[in-house]
C-alpha cells in the first residue's frame, strides 16, 4: 500500500483519525492522558476524530471515574480534563457493547457524550478506509 501524499499532490488527503483504547485501563492512569491529547490535537487540525473505548477503558466513561485519575501526581489536570479537551475540540466517543457487557454496564451508565455504540466492526471499517488513520492505545 502506498503512502498518502500531502494535500495538493493529487492523492487523497486523510480526513479522519480513529483511536482504539484497548490497553487504556483506569487501573494504570499513567497511560491515559496520551490518547486524549492525540484526539484533541487531531480534532484541532480539523480532522474527524472517533475514540473507540473497548475492554476496561469503557470504565472511563462512567461519571466520576476519570475525575479521580491523573497521569502524574506532578500534574493537576485529571484524565476527565484530557477527555473534555478532546470532546471540546470535536472528538466523538464510542463505547463497545461487548466491553460494556463485560464490565456489567449499559449505555445509560455512561456520560451523555459517550452513549454512542462503536466497536470492532466500526473501528475496522475506519482502519480499512484510506481517508482515515488509526491509533491503538
Amino acid at each position: 500500500m502506498g503512502a498518502v501524499e500531502p494535500a495538493g499532490r493529487g492523492l487523497m488527503q486523510r480526513t479522519g483519525l480513529a483511536l482504539l483504547l484497548w490497553a487504556a485501563d483506569p487501573a494504570d492512569p499513567v497511560r491515559l492522558a496520551t490518547p486524549f491529547a492525540h484526539a484533541a490535537a487531531a480534532a484541532a487540525l480539523e480532522l474527524q476524530v472517533e475514540v473507540y473505548f473497548s475492554a476496561r477503558s469503557v470504565l472511563l466513561l462512567c461519571p466520576g471515574v476519570a475525575e479521580g485519575l491523573r497521569a502524574s501526581t506532578r500534574f493537576d489536570k485529571t484524565i476527565a480534563d484530557w477527555m473534555q479537551d478532546a470532546l471540546d475540540h470535536g472528538a466523538r466517543f464510542l463505547a463497545c457493547s461487548d466491553a460494556l457487557a463485560a464490565q456489567g454496564l449499559v449505555h445509560a451508565d455512561l456520560m451523555p457524550a459517550a452513549r454512542q455504540h462503536g466497536g470492532a466492526v466500526q473501528f475496522t471499517a475506519r482502519a480499512a478506509d484510506p481517508a482515515w488513520a488509526t491509533l491503538v492505545f
